[in-house]
C-alpha cells in the first residue's frame, strides 16, 4: 500500500504512536501487564536489573509525563505481582525478580518483532531523519514542560 506522505505534525505523530501502541498493548494484555508497568520494568532492565527507587521514579515520570504518585502505584503493583523487589544490596534499590526479567524479555522480544515489521523497507536515511526530527520535537516539548 502506498500512501501520500503528509508533513510531520502533532496529529501524524500521534496517529503513528497510537497505532503502534495498540499493537504493543495487545502484547502486554496477553502477558497480563499494562503499558505503565512495561515502561517501569524497562527502566530497571536497561539499568542492569537494579536501580535506585528515586532514579526509577524520575525516569518513569520523564517518560510517561505522569505524577509521582502514579509511578509509586505502578512500582507497588509490580512488587505485589513479584515482578520487582527491594534490592538487599542497596537500601533504596529496586530490582527485577526472575519473573520480572522473564516478562520484560518476552514482551521486549515480541515488541521488537512488531517494530521490525512496521519499519521494514523504510530507508535508513528516512529513519535517521525522522529520528532527528522527533528527538528535537521531544526536547522542545520537554523544555516547555520544564518552564510551565
Amino acid at each position: 500500500m502506498t500512501t501520500t506522505a503528509p508533513h510531520v505534525n502533532g496529529r501524524v505523530v500521534a496517529l503513528a504512536h497510537y497505532a503502534s501502541r495498540a499493537l504493543l498493548e495487545d502484547v502486554l494484555t496477553r502477558h497480563g501487564a499494562t503499558f505503565n508497568q512495561s515502561v517501569t520494568l524497562r527502566v530497571v532492565a536497561v539499568a542492569g536489573g537494579a536501580v535506585g527507587r528515586d532514579a526509577l521514579v524520575a525516569d518513569v515520570i520523564g517518560s510517561l509525563k505522569t505524577d509521582e504518585s502514579v509511578v509509586h502505584g505502578v512500582i507497588a503493583e509490580l512488587t505485589a505481582a513479584k515482578l520487582l523487589e527491594e534490592d538487599p544490596a542497596e537500601a533504596s534499590g529496586i530490582r527485577l525478580t526472575d519473573a520480572g526479567r522473564a516478562l520484560y524479555e518476552s514482551t521486549a522480544t515480541e515488541s521488537a518483532e512488531i517494530a521490525a515489521r512496521l519499519y521494514a523497507d523504510i530507508p535508513a536515511e528516512d529513519l535517521a531523519i525522522a529520528g532527528r526530527v522527533l528527538t528535537l520535537v521531544t526536547e522542545r516539548a520537554n523544555a516547555e514542560l520544564t518552564e510551565a
